[in-house]
């Protein structure tokens, strides 16, 4: 019998700076790392395989998951684009990716969902999975998008799938509002790791942060998945403030949950 709960997990994205972090973790957790991206990749570890793959071709959605029990998806557009860009890789390749899912029989799919999902909720408001989305850029939309994909595969197909609305996950914070929105690397890994062995997901969303101070959400509907962040974004208050000074409250960067998308133009306009 595996040790592990899912034998073969398709990571895509594997590429990408988060991708990037969770190969070693997710080799570790499985018998076969299927790694995957439109960008070339080498071989890292002994249970990898490595495949060449566009999330716009649905013929190749149906190829990569073949013979896969979990999906940790980080791929696809991962900022703000044009419309067109997000079109093809976030809501054409996410609708390809859980076609292939259905079609192979995929058990469970953890994606990487954003804040820019509730990005135009106010600072003030500390928020919960209940809360409607309110996205702030055609980036956002395309992530509420997913995550109403990813309800209507498990009511219809049984698919389970967590979305991790990621906030802001970078080795440490830049500015004033990363210290409420920091997503340390070891708590990414320790969250997605959760989302794998929780026994019963449904379709769950979770708000990635670490164990903030001064956060800005409410996970209590997320307990079950049972992910305990350990890393704090206060430790680094000081050398933002020696850095960036005391920011003015009305800046657009901490009026928001989405920070600058919320307050930034359509990206398509000249």
């Amino acid at each position: 019998m595996s040790k592990h709960k899912f034998n073969n997990i398709l990571l895509t994205g594997a590429a990408g700076a988060l991708g990037e972090q969770l190969r070693k973790t997710l080799s570790q957790n499985c018998n076969l790392l299927k790694i995957s991206d439109k960008e070339k990749l080498i071989k890292k570890f002994e249970n990898e395989e490595v495949v060449q793959a566009d999330l716009s071709y649905a013929e190749a959605m149906i190829d990569l998951t073949k013979n896969i029990d979990c999906v940790v998806h980080m791929g696809g557009q991962s900022v703000e684009g044009s419309w067109r860009n997000v079109l093809n890789s976030n809501i054409i390749g996410m609708y390809n990716l859980y076609e292939g899912c259905r079609k192979n029989k995929v058990k469970r799919v953890i994606w990487a969902s954003s804040v820019h999902t509730v990005g135009f909720y106010p600072r003030s408001e500390v928020i919960d999975s209940k809360a409607p989305p309110r996205p702030d850029s055609n980036y956002g939309l395309s992530k509420v998008f997913g995550e109403s994909l990813a309800q209507y595969y498990w009511d219809k197909y049984n698919i389970e799938t967590v979305s991790v609305r990621i906030y802001s996950c970078l080795a440490e914070p830049k500015d004033h509002r990363i210290l409420s929105t920091w997503l340390s690397y070891d708590d990414l890994r320790s969250l997605i790791i959760a989302c794998i062995n929780s026994p019963n997901v449904k379709h769950s969303i979770i708000f990635g942060v670490s164990n903030n101070d001064s956060l800005l959400i409410d996970n209590k509907y997320a307990k079950h998945i049972g992910y305990k962040p350990k890393d704090n974004g206060e430790k680094f208050r000081s050398l933002i403030e020696k850095k960036d000074g005391f920011i003015d409250s009305t800046d657009p960067l901490v009026t928001t949950h989405g920070g600058y998308f919320a307050s930034s133009g359509h990206f398509d306009d000249e």
